[in-house]
């Protein structure tokens, strides 16, 4: 007769597992109803961090478009790429920030891929033939302003030739696709100064038809810049043919629009968003947006007024800070 197994230390013999182990080894792979609703919660719930998770670091990782006024007429838009268009860059403008506060306006400008001049007037071109030398920007404008800047401004020569050199009702696409340029009428002047004029030839020289610009972003909004235009019927069609979501407009008069027809412009070219330049730079020229804001109010039309040296950003379409 085999002999029984005994406990260990006690001479008893060995007892037999509790029936405690046996139930929950049977009963495991069967949970209760109680047990599977709150996996299935709790497998929500973490479903939704997840996602949400994911929603906030592919916002938080998003690029966007960025527009930033210098004051003046001056503009710059970084595209969601991170390419950068300067548009009349008069950046030593006594509006800027830096200017006031006696810092050099070029000096932190490190990158710079595009220069667009509406026209060859000095507050418009204004620190260009620098921020070319410096950054090795491309010129977009028209042939003769682009012409009588390297002939008479030192502009480099290699960075103002090829397709930026373009006339009104042309469109190119620069940055490897991502922006398409619209050059549009305008009703202006244009002449380039010319510092080696003599004592007995003029100080100006051609410097083309002044222009406006649409300026399309991939992935972002497509905006305006008026240049120093005159109010014209024809910016209806402008409108018709591009939708615009955010148009810069001179306001300042004397020279260009007055704020009242600044708020009609901004109604041909259908402006989901009204921004004011060319103001308040120095004496002659309307010295605020009040009246801009009041006309635009009564059409219904969106307006900010942007302090020089502030930014915009763009998620798409969409404004999210400014």
């Amino acid at each position: 007769m085999a002999a029984a197994a005994l406990e260990f230390g006690t001479g008893r013999p060995r007892r037999a597992a509790p029936t405690v182990y046996s139930a929950i080894r049977v009963s495991w792979p069967y949970p209760s109803q109680s047990i599977l609703t709150n996996m299935t919660i709790l497998n929500n719930k973490c479903t939704f961090a997840l996602a949400a998770l994911l929603f906030i670091v592919s916002h938080a990782n998003a690029q966007e478009t960025r527009l930033k006024w210098w004051g003046h007429a001056a503009f710059s838009i970084t595209t969601p790429k991170g390419k950068v268009l300067l548009i009349d860059p008069w950046l030593s403008n006594p509006s800027n920030p830096d200017v006031k506060d006696k810092r050099d306006p070029l000096a932190a400008l490190s990158k710079v891929d595009y220069i667009l001049l509406t026209h060859g007037h000095r507050d418009h071109v204004g620190d260009a033939v620098e921020i070319a030398r410096k950054t090795g920007a491309t010129l977009i404008c028209n042939p003769e302003l682009a012409g009588n800047l390297v002939k008479l401004a030192d502009f480099p020569k290699e960075r103002a030739e090829g397709d930026g050199i373009m006339g009104i009702g042309g469109e190119i696409e620069i940055a490897d696709g991502e922006v398409t340029i619209a050059m549009t009428p305008a009703v202006h002047s244009s002449s380039v100064f010319n510092p080696k004029a003599g004592p007995t030839e003029p100080e100006r020289a051609y410097g083309g038809n002044p222009a406006g610009f649409v300026i399309i972003i991939r992935n972002g909004p497509t905006i305006y810049h008026s240049g120093d235009t005159a109010y014209f019927k024809d910016m209806e069609t402008i409108g018709e043919s591009y939708a615009i979501d955010v148009a810069l407009l001179n306001i300042g008069g004397h020279f260009g629009m007055e704020p009242k027809m600044a708020a009609r412009a901004a109604q041909s070219v259908r402006a989901r968003l009204a921004i004011p330049h060319h103001f308040g730079t120095f004496p002659g020229i309307t010295p605020n947006a009040n009246g801009f804001a009041a006309e635009l109010k009564k059409l219904r039309i969106g307006f900010h007024e942007m302090k020089p040296g502030e930014t915009m950003a763009f998620h798409g379409k969409q404004l999210i800070r400014g």
